[in-house]
């Protein structure tokens, strides 16, 4: 007999196993077995055959299957989940057989008729980390299956599995969502109760927005007042370890409209609403706020907090703090920090700080960025030692330098006396507090602006573990990694920063970095679909269009693809060939960025160049 060579291949990998097997066999050692070899013999074996997949081994209670196909892999175990809530309906809770399964995709190593290596390993530990009924499956499986199946998994982070190497970003298809499914054909109908389909995603359990805070002082110029404490409120209840913070701009949507806190759970995916209402009379504050369960309705917390201007930063520190108590977290060890340093500040410089927000919020323009600025700056001629003042000037100066660029005078006389005065006040910021995520953020935003992509990359990895809700930290990555040619990872960004703010007015600006991404991905039709929808909600952003017309011509419809390239160069006729376009992006040039200047080249351009465009 010959012995074969190991060999390696790529395959999907399928592990599953049964929760709570040792206490079962120990109720009912015969049973189980039975039980167990029924739902083998009629679901699982039958499912993996229909789904072409090849059983490696089993062990007890578990086993391991290999797939050709990722597409099968995951089909094959959502099914499975499905079909074992109907199978259950009918048996008693206690002698119910429930699978954990965990699927992956990675190199193996095959060896006679067994596989081994970290895509198998892994495989078997998200197996271990799935809920009963559940899928755990890795961020490479989830990027391959995402338009290919009708699966909502939620994302569960990056995750550190035993005896392996880097962190694992891990997506779930929690037990709810797997409920909720039709019922597999050939299984009994489900007896269960099902979730309706707006509930189909399982929330975090730590999901919440802060809706805006009601003004009912007299004076309706103490608008910004109640504004700041929302933003503020929102900012430190961000950093909580697990949680999940809808971010401030898809939050004002909902400002000065009657709140129904069930459909606002539904529309933003959340467990908990908290709102209130600030009441300022001269030097005196008042605070009420309560805590609400968007499921039910129901008021969990309530309470009331009387201070003045000079307390106001110890009084939301007290807020904070309660809310985490009722919600049964802790608040990371520096969470408090940023209260605590404004609570030094003199509190008009602080009212400024928190006028300066306020205009920056509001849509952007020459005017309202200068006003904006001229808050901040006061706040900081007044009170030296204010960091939001110093991050709230640098974040206006680099917005500046955006619009700036993106009119063409990015290289103008003084831009660099600019650039420098809003790196000094950001790293005077960091130096005062090494966790502010803004700071981080605004400093990653800046660096790419100066062509420094991988500087840029640096900061704004820095301020995501610092506040994994800070949406513009998710959003200006995203840029950044598409930039430095890994628009999958830009995608996964992309899509989070739309989870955080689905309502963000600046939604269009998300949904040009997620078609780029995919356009440059080769992923044609998706790219498409956004462009469309990026369009629909501003139809002025001139690069909508362009990137229509080079996908369209890839598509294979150059009539299309033509009316759209017009469409682009009556919005914007300085771009009118290939060279004018890779001008036009100067802090992305091919020396810096050649990864993404190949893979555009090879999509958007080639499409450009199929109808016509000039390349000079």
């Amino acid at each position: 007999m010959v012995n074969r060579p190991a060999t390696r291949r790529l395959a999907a990998i399928l592990a599953a196993d049964v929760a709570g097997y040792s206490r079962l066999m120990g109720v009912d050692e015969e049973g189980t077995l039975d039980r167990l070899k029924a739902h083998r013999r009629e679901i699982v074996d039958p499912k993996i055959r229909e789904h072409r997949g090849r059983i490696v081994k089993t062990t007890g209670d578990g086993m391991l299957v290999e797939f050709s196909s990722v597409v099968d892999a995951v089909r094959c175990a959502a099914e499975i989940q499905r079909a074992m809530v109907d199978r259950n309906a009918a048996e008693p809770e206690d002698k119910r057989i429930t699978f954990r399964i965990g699927v992956n995709l990675g190199d193996v190593i095959a060896d006679g008729g067994d596989i081994y290596g970290d895509g198998v390993n892994i495989a078997a530990r998200l197996e271990a980390l799935a809920e009963p009924g559940s899928v755990c499956i890795s961020r490479t499986v989830r990027d391959h299956v995402l338009d290919k199946l009708p699966y909502v998994f939620d994302d569960m982070g990056e995750q550190t599995l035993r005896n392996i190497a880097r962190p694992v970003g891990v997506y779930a298809l929690g037990k709810d969502a797997v409920a909720s499914m039709p019922s597999v054909t050939g299984t009994a109908p489900s007896r269960a109760p099902r979730r309706a389909a707006a509930r189909h995603r399982e929330l975090p359990r730590l999901s919440i927005v802060v809706l805006p805070f009601a003004n009912l002082s007299n004076d309706p110029d103490q608008e910004y007042f109640a504004d700041g404490i929302t933003d503020d409120l929102t900012t430190d209840l961000s950093p909580i370890s697990g949680s999940f913070v809808i971010a401030r701009n898809t939050a004002f949507t909902y400002k000065g409209k009657r709140t129904d806190a069930k459909r606002i759970g539904r529309e933003l995916g959340v467990r908990y609403v908290l709102e209130g209402s600030v009441r300022r009379m001269g030097e005196q504050v008042r605070v009420n706020v309560q805590l609400i369960d968007a499921a039910t309705s129901g008021h969990l917390w309530a309470d009331l907090f009387d201070t003045n201007r000079a307390n106001l930063a110890q009084a939301q520190s007290e807020i904070t703090g309660r809310l985490a108590r009722v919600l049964d977290v802790e608040l990371i060890k520096d969470a408090n920090r940023r209260i605590e340093q404004e609570h030094a500040v003199d509190p008009d410089a602080r009212d400024l700080v928190m006028r300066g927000w306020a205009l920056s919020y509001q849509p952007s323009s020459k005017a309202t960025l200068q006003e904006s600025l001229g808050a901040f700056e006061r706040a900081l001629a007044i009170d030296p030692r204010s960091v939001d003042a110093k991050i709230g000037i640098a974040s206006v100066l680099v917005a500046n330098l955006d619009a700036s660029w993106r009119s063409g005078v990015f290289q103008e006389d003084g831009t660099q006396q600019v650039v420098a005065r809003a790196k000094r006040l950001l790293f005077e910021a960091l130096e005062s507090n090494a966790n502010l995520s803004t700071a981080y953020s605004t400093l990653g935003y800046l660096r790419r602006l100066e062509s420094r992509l991988l500087e840029s990359r640096i900061a704004l990895e820095k301020a995501i573990p610092l506040d994994p809700n800070n949406e513009t930290a998710n959003r200006q990555l995203g840029w950044t990694l598409l930039f430095l040619g890994e628009p999958e990872k830009a995608i996964e960004r992309g899509e989070k920063s739309l989870r955080l703010s689905p309502r963000d007015p600046s939604l269009p600006g998300i949904y040009l970095l997620l078609g780029w991404s995919r356009l440059v991905s080769d992923r044609v039709d998706d790219a498409i679909d956004l462009f469309i929808k990026g369009r629909t909600a501003n139809p002025r952003v001139w690069m909508f269009s362009y990137g229509l017309a080079g996908a369209l011509a890839l598509k294979g419809d150059p009539n299309s693809a033509k009316m759209k390239l017009a469409e682009s160069l009556k919005f914007k006729p300085e771009v009118s060939s290939l060279a004018q376009w890779y001008a036009y992006l100067p802090w992305t040039s091919r020396e810096n960025a050649p990864r993404f200047w190949a893979l555009q080249d090879k999509t958007l351009d080639e499409g450009l160049r199929r109808i016509g465009f000039a390349e000079k």
